[in-house]
């Protein structure tokens, strides 16, 4: 049974971080007046955080007859988290302070010996990032890592992740939490640049929203009610199985699924070999498109075909607010007007549809959501049933800035 003394100044602690990490610069009667506690209480609470170090003061009310009152904000640098974006062939590791802005930021290109070799790359490489900009390394607490496939739950292990060999066969959270001392959270890429889309651009107004990668594969994150929808097994949004584009009764289709095979990087080389016998990667046959090579443009418009179906299809089943198209290929403008354009040719009503705004930095806004509130409840609301602080985003322009 929980201690209802302690579970009574949980909520107290948990109301007032929740109103100064939203509020702030707030002072302690407002404090007071917007979560229902007396002033002696806030004033009690805010004066404990201020000698721990988690809150300080920045200054007085302006406008106010008479005397003016302190105000309070997080102190941002008294801890921080890890964000990490694993690919097949980068990894990036974002450090972000508590009110969400990035202090530092390391690339570099993913190990190709799999398995441990990549945890321990993630270890060095969150190591090292702080080390190079100076950064106490107890002082980060959480790491959450974006992956390209499904994290198991139950083993640890990473399915359905076939440019990083073998993590599929380690426990992959269990060992990062190991190697860096701290707790680990291990979610699907996609679904993380779902999150950071939703946390920065989308939060409150369009709570319903569908992102849609298309790069090496393609894959969707989906959230509904400002949740991310993971499904039984946690494979909710592998669009690329769809059964339509190539044969969904192959076998090929079993391992790199039907709308795959017809949409991502290799079928758009592979295509455009096809059609003219000439070997050129993807940004190559973008250029060529531009440049008014009709091979190249009937490569993009099939692209565009098949994900404007893959879009139908979501629309018809979850009717999102809008779908956001990312990834290294989904991203260019050009692709989108195409979709837009045959998604008009095949569904009765309107879609909204638009590019990612963070580009390859969703996923790490995503992770940063995900860790900024973990921290927050470990830190603030221990033992708390239900507890959750909602951590507001830092501004889009500023957060591209500092990751640029």
């Amino acid at each position: 049974m929980l201690d209802q003394s302690n579970l009574s100044r949980r909520m107290t602690l948990s109301s007032v971080v929740q109103a100064i990490t939203t509020y702030g610069p707030i002072s302690r009667a407002s404090v007071a007046k917007m979560t229902g506690l007396s002033k002696q209480t806030v004033s009690e609470v805010v004066l404990s955080l201020e000698k721990d170090g988690w809150v300080q003061t920045v200054g007085r009310t302006e406008g106010n007859v008479g005397r003016r009152a302190v105000v309070y904000e997080i102190v941002p640098e008294a801890a921080l988290v890890a964000s990490v974006d694993l690919g097949g062939t980068k990894v990036r590791v974002a450090l972000c302070d508590l009110t969400g802005k990035v202090v530092a930021e390391m690339v570099e290109p993913t190990t190709q010996c799999g398995g441990v070799a990549v945890v321990d790359q993630i270890g060095r490489l969150t190591h090292e990032t702080a080390a190079a900009h100076r950064i106490d390394q107890e002082k980060i607490r959480v790491a959450v890592v974006g992956v390209p496939g499904v994290p198991e739950a139950e083993t640890g292990q990473v399915k359905m992740a076939p440019n990083i060999k073998g993590i599929d066969t380690i426990n992959f959270p269990a060992l990062l939490h190991e190697r860096l001392g701290v707790e680990v959270l291990v979610e699907n890429d996609v679904n993380l640049a779902a999150l950071g889309e939703h946390w920065m651009t989308h939060q409150g107004d369009e709570d319903d929203l569908v992102y849609l990668s298309i790069g090496t594969g393609i894959g969707a994150g989906i959230v509904i009610g400002g949740k991310l929808v993971r499904g039984a097994s946690g494979a909710a949004g592998e669009v690329g199985f769809l059964p339509f584009g190539a044969d969904p009764f192959e076998a090929e289709s079993k391992t790199t699924g039907a709308l795959e095979r017809v949409s991502a990087t290799q079928a758009i080389t592979s295509h455009y070999f096809e059609l003219t016998g000439t070997a050129k990667n993807v940004p190559d046959v973008f250029e060529a498109a531009l440049a008014g090579d009709q091979d190249a443009k009937q490569v993009l418009k099939s692209v565009a075909s098949y994900i404007a179906r893959a879009v139908a299809a979501i629309a018809s089943v979850i009717d999102p607010a809008c779908v956001i198209i990312g990834g290294s290929i989904g991203a260019r403008e050009e692709l989108v007007s195409l979709i837009k354009l045959e998604i008009d040719r095949c569904f009765p009503r309107s879609i909204p549809v638009e590019p990612s705004i963070l580009g390859n930095h969703a996923a790490l806004a995503g992770g940063t959501s995900i860790a900024l509130s973990r921290l927050h409840i470990a830190l603030f609301s221990g033992g708390l049933p239900g507890a959750k602080i909602v951590v507001p985003p830092p501004q889009v322009r500023t957060y591209l800035e500092d990751v640029s």
